[in-house]
């Protein structure tokens, strides 16, 4: 075996033995140490990235189970885990300045980056179930130790939703192989013994239920905006909360392809809950004077448009769902920075403080400038995503596309008013002096928005990597 066929084995991890190292650490240079895993993980995955992608490595790990440890990244794998690698690290760069005594959140961080990038390089259905869970337990930790006084009821709604939805889907995994007649649960082994009939009808319900809560889609949703309005006001947590949301990726790598039948049957039903996702909760969005809760609706809405695209089954849409949901980590989780920032400064997340552009006016406009490419302005990442949905979706039912493409007004409506009662309307009379950007912060805010301006201007990398992931995908479906 080559170095290369390492990487991917590396780039899972090396945040993992970086967040274990940073235990035994000296205070004093646990915020480099940090940095420097973060770093390093980007370089594997921009090395992966340079060189086309990662050969599929398997390793019967538990052979008696038929569970392998089954890794390949590549396609849209490897662009969801570069993007993974690139906002841990800016979060990582925040946490060192914004955290007192960072090192507890830095290792969380890192391990729950591990769990992130496993789930995406997964190729055997339990092996992704084992990092699916994995990614939990940070996410539930850094809402427990650096949450709000309502922690505790966030916590248990986000805990029992998961958990809920992760025992059907092990459930699923578990019949996908037996009464398909696997040998394993690799991925390569289940697709040549597909299940057939009703049952496959069945365990596609119980997959979906997970992925649903991970997505998230409507009804499925009610745990995420309590997740975000309670965590810690650095935004710090709600950055890797974002990067959790794997339901699209998971429906499109793994369901689609071992529940075909499923996928076309359900195709109407499904496409139209993630359009009624996607206008839902930018209606609710709108009357939100929390910024946390707003953008958590926001996210909801972008997720929705992913979930109608990857259930669209169209090459087009899919394309998109794809992109937006790689690129819209960059822009909302700056966004949660960026209000982190804020807070920072004038100790609220209400969005009716006013004024905020006259004393700080480069971080109300880098704030705006995210939010452009949030509400999918053309020359922005998330446009070409949003775009590509709305074509395709268009294609296969023109009325849920339209109920959809809805959302892109609302979106302007709820991102725009809220950014104007906190930085244009007059500063209320005795209020704090809101200083602005300082050091590290310049970097946190521009680098993820600079991707997503060049990937709006500059799309052809990110998509002729995506491209053929997603017509294999289709092709195998049978049509489309």
């Amino acid at each position: 075996m080559t170095f290369t066929d390492w990487l991917p084995t590396l780039m899972i991890f090396l945040p993992l033995a970086g967040s274990l190292l940073l235990l035994v650490t000296p205070k004093t240079f646990r915020d480099e140490v940090a940095g420097f895993i973060a770093a390093l993980t980007l370089g594997a995955g921009l090395a992966i990235w340079r060189g086309g992608g990662s050969e599929l490595f398997r390793w019967d790990w538990i052979p008696p189970l038929g569970i392998t440890y089954s890794v390949q990244l590549g396609g849209v794998s490897l662009a969801l885990a570069l993007v993974t690698a690139f906002m841990s690290f800016i979060a990582i760069l925040y946490a060192a300045r914004r955290i007192p005594n960072p090192g507890p959140m830095l290792s969380l961080i890192l391990a729950m980056e591990t769990g992130l990038i496993g789930i995406f390089a997964a190729q055997d259905l339990m092996l992704f179930y084992v990092f699916f869970e994995d990614a939990l337990i940070p996410a539930l930790l850094m809402l427990a130790i650096y949450g709000k006084s309502g922690r505790m009821a966030a916590l248990t709604k986000f805990a029992a939703y998961t958990l809920f939805g992760s025992l059907l889907m092990l459930v699923s995994i578990i019949g996908v192989r037996y009464i398909g007649g696997s040998p394993t649960f690799a991925m390569t082994d289940l697709k040549q013994n597909l299940v057939q009939g009703s049952a496959q009808t069945w365990l596609y319900l119980g997959f979906l239920a997970a992925m649903a809560v991970k997505l998230p889609l409507w009804p499925m949703h009610a745990w995420l905006p309590d997740f975000h309005e309670q965590n810690h006001d650095s935004g710090i947590p709600d950055v890797m909360g974002t990067l959790y949301k794997v339901g699209g990726y998971g429906i499109f790598t793994f369901a689609i392809p071992l529940f075909p039948d499923a996928s076309l049957e359900l195709r109407p039903i499904l496409m139209g809950l993630a359009a009624f996702t996607a206008l839902y909760a930018a209606w609710i969005a709108f009357g939100q004077t929390d910024w946390k809760r707003l953008l958590a609706y926001a996210g909801l809405s972008h997720m929705g448009f992913v979930a109608l695209g990857v259930f669209s089954l169209n090459e087009t849409a899919v394309i998109g769902a794809m992109y937006l949901l790689a690129f819209q980590n960059l822009y909302t989780g700056a966004l949660f920075l960026a209000v982190g920032m804020l807070q920072e400064r004038i100790g609220s997340l209400d969005t009716r403080v006013g004024g905020v552009m006259t004393q700080a006016g480069a971080l109300g406009g880098l704030t705006m400038a995210l939010w452009f490419a949030s509400i999918a302005v053309p020359g922005m990442a998330g446009f070409i995503g949003e775009f590509s949905i709305l074509l395709g979706a268009y294609q296969v039912f023109p009325w849920l596309a339209f109920i959809a493409g809805i959302t892109t007004i609302a979106a302007a409506a709820y991102a725009l008013t809220a950014f104007q009662h906190t930085f244009w309307q007059a500063r209320p009379a005795g209020a704090v002096r809101v200083p602005d950007l300082v050091h590290t912060e310049w970097l946190i805010l521009t680098l993820p928005l600079a991707v997503a301006v060049l990937f709006g201007v500059y799309s052809a990398p990110a998509l002729n990597l995506m491209q053929p992931a997603v017509r294999a995908v289709l092709t195998a479906l049978g049509g489309n």
